[in-house]
């Protein structure tokens, strides 16, 4: 029912398939009114709407019309619909007159594609023993629903007000049922007063337990403003009201707010709209006329929105979209930095290497993946006893080290000099400490920050060259890097002769230990190696083994893809299940004639493996059937059951 096509941090494209067509994912549901459609939103882009399943059970000549032709028919949307069950109202007016099998059942009759089960909408900031008490009764009519559900496919809603664990709670115990898509609900208010921050929270603490293969509904994000923020926490499908709602008060959207049309000289964007007429011509015409076209350009900036979102995730610039968007309002910008607290989560999900180079674009950007990720991995290099620390100059740095390095500053002492036993790093911002070794390694060389350094940056430099210092005996920092992150350093020193030169033996296994976790290198690159380079970039380009290929260093990210030989020494020389995906004895055949491999053969998988990372396939047994490119995390693999998860590189092991 749902395929993950491309993903960048927690954001996804997909496709979602139901009885009346494939939508593409993330995309916009414009909510249509059963009694009071005025435009046809298919012609502007709408691959899905939602509608009112409770307005057209109450009014009865459009629950005639819906039960005898269909709810489609009477919306005059032939694609994919979603209706609500009611909760809206539930929320608005405290009681309504159905209960859960009466709507579920309707819902049916009516032919909508997705239905809804009657949850209770708990607003923001009430107690936790009232939110308690209505997540009990939530959870009780979701399991209920399952009951009545024939054909169509059926959302539950995340419940849990403002209480992240009653939220993951909600979402875990969802996730054991048999839905199909999760809404999180009760979150206007929050996004009505400007209370990003606790959205951030309450939508993480959601996603986060949600079963990776259904997909994420933010109930009631219909400004384009937050779709980028709330794609990037993981959110697949959004309802938009808000695009009839503002033009019926003379209101255009826009990424960066919304304009009242009383204050406009000029029309905001570049939309058929606004190409055509100007503020003047519509505070001139009627009001029906005017609220028809300020809807319309509503829904083209919303729907430009989304395809540009979907572009920057195949990109993998999703996050440098979102430092943008977030820049529109102080309360969002917050709310970006409270994502920054989640990390650890966000690393599972975003693929090891990405088609677009790493943008600084403020502070912010230090509290990336990418950042967090290298970070973790440094940590995780075996320490010498000595460090030394290079200021930063043209990319990649080894090949331009300047021959005079200037004067240092020591922190400690050793015994050791010259070139003994000494770890060379390179300083700079974003990544703050870069081994020489690996500074052609995604994203360590395809980034750019500006020359000018931000307070925020120097802070993480001193920071982190605070804690590393500790790891080692001695530590030589440039008086360069002394003097642009102003570490207050004494200790100057002309040290002996220091002749920085990297072999393509220490390169290589860095790079692998970087790549596949420590002892890959000595695993994949013991023997008589040889190192073969590109004639026209110079860069190393295949390894050997006498004859042998072993791996080739990927022109765009300095990773290595592997080959026959070199998967047979990282299986033989590593631990199962390290690196490793486990199919099943039906997969078995497939896998060793190289075709890819589907999620629903998984039976088992490395915890720690990421999209993009190259993986070895092995039966139960742990024999070696074939080696690829992962498509998806562990999480992912172990959840879908449709979809590939391997793109089998060779297989006849």
């Amino acid at each position: 029912m749902f395929q993950i096509k491309n993903k960048d941090n927690l954001g996804r494209t997909g496709i979602l398939k139901t009885k009346h067509g494939i939508v593409k994912t993330p995309a916009l549901m414009p909510v249509i009114h059963p009694g009071k459609q005025s435009i046809n939103v298919k012609d502007l882009g709408a691959e899905i709407v939602i509608t009112n399943a409770y307005i057209i059970y109450k009014n009865q000549d459009l629950r005639e019309k819906a039960s005898e032709n269909g709810v489609h028919d009477l919306i005059n949307f032939d694609g994919p619909v979603m209706t609500d069950s009611g909760s809206f109202q539930l929320s608005e007016y405290g009681d309504i007159d159905i209960n859960n099998q009466e709507v579920i059942e309707f819902q049916e009759l009516i032919g909508t594609d997705i239905g809804t089960s009657l949850d209770i909408p708990t607003p923001p900031y009430v107690t936790r023993t009232k939110a308690e008490r209505e997540l009990k009764i939530t959870l009780e009519r979701a399991k209920e629903s399952l009951e009545y559900r024939k054909e169509i496919l059926l959302n539950s809603v995340v419940q849990g007000s403002t209480f992240p664990d009653l939220r993951s709670h909600c979402a875990d115990e969802l996730g054991k049922m048999d839905f199909d898509l999760h809404p999180i609900g009760a979150v206007v208010p929050l996004m009505e007063s400007y209370r990003y921050k606790d959205l951030v929270d309450v939508v993480i603490a959601s996603v986060s337990h949600l079963p990776e293969s259904r997909p994420r509904h933010l109930m009631g994000a219909g400004h384009p403003m937050i779709f980028a923020l709330a794609v990037a926490m993981g959110c697949d499908l959004f309802d938009s009201a808000a695009y009839i709602l503002y033009a019926e008060d003379d209101r255009l959207l826009s990424t960066r707010g919304t304009y009242k049309l009383e204050n406009l000289q000029e029309m905001p964007c570049s939309c058929q709209i606004c190409s055509q007429y100007t503020p003047q011509d519509l505070r001139q015409m009627k009001k029906e006329e005017r609220k028809k076209l300020i809807a319309q350009h509503n829904l083209n900036v919303s729907f430009a929105e989304i395809r540009l979102i979907k572009q920057a995730i195949v990109e993998g610039s999703l996050m440098e979209l979102v430092e943008q968007r977030c820049r529109a309002h102080p309360r969002l910008l917050e709310a970006y930095r409270q994502l920054g607290n989640y990390l650890d989560v966000m690393e599972r999900y975003d693929p090891i290497s990405k088609k677009s180079a790493f943008f600084y674009t403020g502070p912010e950007s230090l509290k990336r993946v990418e950042v967090y990720r290298h970070l973790e991995k440094l940590n995780q290099i075996p320490k010498k006893s000595r460090l030394l620390l290079l200021p930063s100059f043209r990319k990649p740095y080894h090949k331009y080290i300047p021959e005079n390095l200037g004067g240092f500053y020591k922190i400690g002492s050793s015994n050791k000099k010259g070139n003994e036993d000494l770890q060379v790093m390179v300083v700079d911002v974003p990544f703050g400490l870069i081994p020489l070794e690996l500074d052609e390694v995604y994203p360590l060389a395809q980034n750019e920050s500006p020359n000018i350094i931000d307070e925020d940056a120097r802070q993480f430099v001193r920071d982190l060259i605070e804690e590393v210092v500790e790891d080692y005996e001695e530590v030589l920092i440039s008086s360069q890097i002394n003097e642009t992150f102003d570490l207050g350093l004494l200790d100057y020193v002309e040290p002996d002769s220091l002749k920085i030169k990297m072999d393509d033996q220490t390169k290589i296994m860095a790079v692998a230990d970087y790549q596949f976790g420590e002892g890959a290198g000595a695993a994949l690159f013991e023997g008589n190696i040889k190192v073969e380079r590109s004639r026209k970039t110079g860069k190393i380009r295949h390894i050997y083994y006498d004859n042998d290929l072993i791996a080739t260093m990927r022109a765009s990210d300095s990773y290595f893809v592997l080959s026959k030989e070199g998967a047979r020494r990282l299986h033989s020389r590593t631990e199962y299940p390290r690196n490793r995906v486990v199919v099943n004895a039906d997969s078995e055949p497939y896998a060793q004639e190289g075709k890819s491999i589907f999620a629903k053969f998984v039976i088992e998988c490395d915890k720690n493996i990421r999209a993009n990372e190259e993986v070895l396939i092995v039966n139960e047994k742990d024999e070696l059937l074939a080696f690829g490119k992962s498509l998806l995390n562990y999480e992912e693999i172990m959840d879908f059951n449709v979809g590939q998860a391997i793109k089998t590189r060779k297989g006849g092991m």
